[in-house]
């Protein structure tokens, strides 16, 4: 039997296996009169060190981000508290690429989920929060799960990838990476696997079953 060029698939969570919480941010901004993707200006101004990328490496308190980002968000024009952001986080399940996750599993593919998260005590904020059943039946088809908060790196820091590699010992050349976001796709394409920019169900799971044997799909 000729053996099957990809054997293992990572994946992003929010905004790949849920909606992407964009859509909530744009509603935020549309109800609190604030200019169109602010949210999206504040996360990525100085994106290495400012209190998004701070929270996801666990490097500061949510009563710290929710400071911070407020500072940061005045700095750019308009006052928003981190805490009002962070509840926007919980997206929609897409039950089609859960189907798609369980039909990999079945076939013995390696999965894992690469996720920028943070630690969220007893509030029900991250998307991978111990209170949401549902997203913890999900996360349990997955062999591994690397989280930012664990490691204290995060996507697109080409270590967080090198790293998930060396816990999974997937072969990149052997791997696809579905995100949302493209930034954090470059990493993954450089150390050799294949990436899928995820902008709706459909789309991604048309290029996935472009990349694996049509029979893992579409049986």
């Amino acid at each position: 039997m000729q053996k099957l060029r990809f054997s293992s698939v990572f994946w992003d969570f929010g905004g790949v296996i849920t909606s992407s919480p964009f859509e909530a941010f744009s509603k935020f901004e549309i109800d609190n009169h604030l200019p169109k993707d602010f949210i999206r200006k504040v996360n990525s101004t100085n994106h290495k060190t400012n209190a998004w990328a701070k929270l996801e490496q666990s490097k500061i308190s949510l009563d710290e981000f929710d400071e911070l980002f407020k500072e940061e968000s005045k700095s750019l024009g308009h006052e928003v508290k981190g805490g009002e952001v962070l509840n926007l986080l919980q997206g929609e399940v897409r039950p089609e690429m859960v189907r798609a996750l369980d039909k990999l599993k079945s076939k013995n593919f390696k999965l894992a989920c690469l996720t920028n998260n943070f630690n969220s005590g007893d509030k029900d904020l991250s998307a991978l929060d111990d209170a949401n059943k549902e997203r913890m039946k999900i996360m349990n088809n997955f062999d591994h799960i690397i989280e930012s908060k664990e490691l204290g790196i995060r996507k697109p820091d080409l270590d967080f990838y090198i790293k998930a590699l060396e816990i999974t010992g997937a072969d990149p050349k052997e791997t696809i990476f579905l995100d949302d976001l493209g930034i954090n796709l470059k990493p993954a394409r450089e150390l050799g696997m294949a990436t899928i920019k995820v902008l709706d169900s459909n789309q991604a799971l048309k290029k996935l079953t472009d990349l694996t044997p049509k029979a893992i799909l579409r049986e």
